[in-house]
């Protein structure tokens, strides 16, 4: 038996999960990345909230993402340059969603 879901269902359900601080912003991005790559693949995901919670990361922006991942700002950086270096940085070693508000990554 299978149940279908719409964007706003599927970022209610991340939502409701105590265990996870999802915002509301970064849920629904995450529930579009999900039906976007059930699309670009042709293959349908059971959903799964913990596997996804385990999977994925919500942070303010890619300096504070980065930070957990051992990442060095240059010294003498502004804020604008460091935002933009640890964006790339993440971008070489993970999947990046961006969104009005933060930012989520496939952990590694």
């Amino acid at each position: 038996m299978k149940q279908t879901m719409s964007t706003y269902q599927i970022a209610d359900a991340l939502r409701s999960d105590d265990n996870a601080k999802w915002s509301y912003n970064g849920a629904k991005a995450l529930a579009e990345y999900l039906e976007q790559y059930e699309e670009d693949t042709g293959s349908e995901m059971e959903f799964d909230r913990v596997a996804i919670r385990c999977e994925f990361s919500e942070y303010a922006n890619a300096t504070e993402a980065a930070g957990e991942y051992d990442f060095e700002p240059d010294e003498g950086a502004d804020e604008d340059e460091t935002e933009a270096a640890a964006l790339r940085y993440l971008n070489d070693r993970a999947m990046v969603i961006e969104f009005s508000g933060g930012i989520i990554i496939q952990d590694f």
